[in-house]
Parts: C-alpha cells; sequence; structure tokens
C-alpha cells in the first residue's frame, strides 16, 4: 500500500531539503491546555479491571518531549455511583486503575482535578462484534503489488454502529486507523482492509476493532482526514483548528482540554503473513 501518510511526510521532507537557507520562526506560544487521552478499552475475555488514563499538556512546537500532567485527581463514576479511582504512577502522567468494572450500555462520568480546574466528560460503553476471520490477497492493494489483508465481522441490525478500525505493524513507525458506520451495512457482514507492498511471510498484523458512539466516529473521522491529508492539512495549507472532544471545563469552558474520553468492548487479532 502507498500509505498516505508516509507519502505525504516524503513530499514534506523533500520540499524543505530543497531550501538553501535555514530559517528559524518566531512563533508565538499559547498557555499550556490539558491533553487528556482517556480510552478505556475492555478487551474481549479479560475482565477489564486494569485501565489507564494518561494526561499530558500541549508544549511549545520546537519543544521535543511531551509534558506530563502530574499531580491530578482523576476518577470515573458510573449511574450506580461506584468511583473507580486512577492512580498516577508519579511524575508519569499516567493514571493506573486496578478495579474498573465495565458494563454494555452503562453510563460512565469521567472527572479530572488539575490545577484547581475541574474537566468533566460522559460517554456510554458500547459492544464490539467479534472479529470472525481473515483473507489474505498478495496481489492486492491500488497497483495490485501489495499484500492485503481483510477482517470480516457481523453487524449488529437492531441499532446504528460505529466501529474505529487500528492496525499496528512493525513496518511502520504509527498505527493506522480507519472510521467506519453502517449506513449502508445494517445487519450484514462487514469487512476492514490492511495492506503494505513489504509485508514477509511471518510478519505480524495486529487487528483492533471498537464499537464507539457517533460522537467519538465523528471526532475520529476528522482527526484522520486531516492525517491522510484531507481539507487543510497539505504543506502549504493553513494549520487547522484544534479538533475538540468531549472534555469540558466546568468553571471556565474556554480553557477546555483536548483529546476525548471514551469505553468500549475491543476485539484483537494477530494476524500472522502467510
Amino acid at each position: 500500500m502507498k500509505n498516505i501518510k508516509y507519502i505525504l511526510l516524503l513530499i514534506t521532507i523533500t520540499l524543505l531539503a530543497s531550501c538553501e537557507h535555514v530559517v528559524d520562526v518566531d512563533l508565538d506560544t499559547a498557555p499550556p491546555r490539558l491533553v487528556v487521552d482517556a480510552s478505556i478499552n475492555w478487551e474481549k475475555d479479560t475482565d477489564g479491571s486494569q485501565q489507564t488514563i494518561r494526561l499530558t499538556t500541549t508544549a511549545p512546537y520546537y519543544q521535543n518531549e511531551v509534558p506530563p500532567a502530574s499531580g491530578a485527581t482523576v476518577f470515573i463514576t458510573n449511574t450506580s455511583g461506584n468511583v473507580f479511582n486512577f492512580i498516577e504512577d508519579p511524575g508519569t502522567g499516567n493514571y493506573n486503575c486496578i478495579d474498573f468494572v465495565p458494563q454494555i450500555g452503562e453510563t460512565y462520568v469521567l472527572t479530572i482535578n488539575y490545577q484547581g480546574q475541574t474537566y468533566t466528560a460522559t460517554d456510554k460503553l458500547y459492544a464490539t462484534p467479534d472479529i470472525a476471520y481473515t483473507t489474505q490477497d498478495n496481489e492486492g492493494g491500488f497497483f495490485n503489488d501489495s499484500v492485503e489483508v481483510r477482517f470480516f465481522f457481523m453487524d449488529n441490525g437492531s441499532e446504528d454502529n460505529f466501529y474505529i478500525y487500528r492496525f499496528d505493524t512493525d513496518l511502520m513507525p504509527y498505527p493506522d486507523y480507519d472510521a467506519i458506520d453502517d449506513e449502508f451495512f445494517q445487519g450484514n457482514e462487514m469487512f476492514g482492509i490492511y495492506d503494505h507492498e513489504d509485508f514477509e511471510p511471518g510478519d505480524v498484523l495486529k487487528i483492533r476493532l471498537y464499537g464507539v458512539s457517533q460522537r467519538y466516529y465523528n471526532y475520529m473521522d476528522q482527526l484522520i482526514d486531516i492525517a491522510e491529508g484531507g481539507a487543510g492539512s497539505g504543506p502549504f495549507q493553513t494549520v487547522p483548528a484544534n479538533v475538540r472532544g468531549n472534555i469540558v471545563n466546568q468553571a471556565s469552558p474556554d480553557n477546555y482540554a483536548l483529546g476525548y474520553f471514551r469505553l468500549g468492548q475491543v476485539d484483537t487479532l494477530d494476524y500472522v503473513i502467510q
């Protein structure tokens, strides 16, 4: 697969390399903003009790390290009033819970108290279908020169459903995501596709299937569009505005956090290339 994000990166590097002078641009630095990575994933065939929430802050453009947001109080509550506390591994921004209780269809509220500000978000825990089977085509991809892997699952026809696919392989330095809904597949078999021209027998492709809310689907669809060269993401386009998640600052709405709080089952398959 001629990975779009990889091609864009090469184009950008080539354009930058063609410049004869190094120009240091003096960029305005906005105040740090809290960034929340709160994906509560219930792996099938586990009890889902161990969960981690990652808190960081935004940083200046030229700063290489991502600053952890340490010292926060983090907890999740359900509609029965049960409280699940997330305790930080000191100084890391990683907040861990060892007694979370996931329940399909249950509504949960995330609360974060950080530097005198209170942030909250609400989401429901969504079910995910089982990955039923996979296929491999050694003449796949747009140019018929890639190893193409498909995975299949059955959609629940009694409701509208939204899915996120995640693919990880050692051939790429980052995961690849897709967002899809069942508008044209209601109650029918659906599938996801990943291909790469450098796959060799024995390589492993990790496939993850998530059931998600419509709002999170829309959020991820925007991020994927930006990453893959959508509107406003080319090397000479204006920088897109921050994609807003569902994290709300209760006292100062304009001082919102970036990121998202979501919950759902996840089905995982490690596919070995044949």
